[in-house]
């Protein structure tokens, strides 16, 4: 796969604890699935609509795919479509930024986003 930013939505404390701790091991789902779940940029708001709706206290953190190393594999999900997930620890000092999620009145409120 080519180089692109990908997007970890968290709980903002889950966030705060693996930055502090210096690793993130993954969210509750994420350590139920076996690894940790990405979306690209064209795949997020849906991923939030689908798996956070109604959810507060979120952050959307951005990565740039090739700085996550080998652990990261494209595998199908949704209908077919490749979702980047991570089998293994994410250093959070890989993240490009970390901004608010805030849940406005129809859904979460994105950021702009890098494809």
């Amino acid at each position: 796969m080519a180089i692109a930013t990908i997007y970890k939505i968290c709980p903002a404390d889950l966030w705060q604890a693996a930055l502090a701790a210096g690793a993130f091991a993954g969210s509750p789902v994420d350590l139920t699935d076996g690894f940790i779940h990405f979306s690209p940029a064209a795949q997020v708001r849906e991923t939030a609509a689908r798996h956070f709706a109604g959810a507060t206290d979120l952050v959307l953190v951005a990565f740039e795919s090739e700085s996550i190393g080998p652990g990261l594999r494209y595998e199908p999900s949704r209908g077919g479509d490749l979702f980047p997930h991570l089998y293994g620890t994410l250093d959070p000092k890989l993240a490009l930024w970390s901004k608010p999620l805030p849940l406005g009145s129809g859904g979460h409120m994105f950021p702009r986003l890098d494809p």
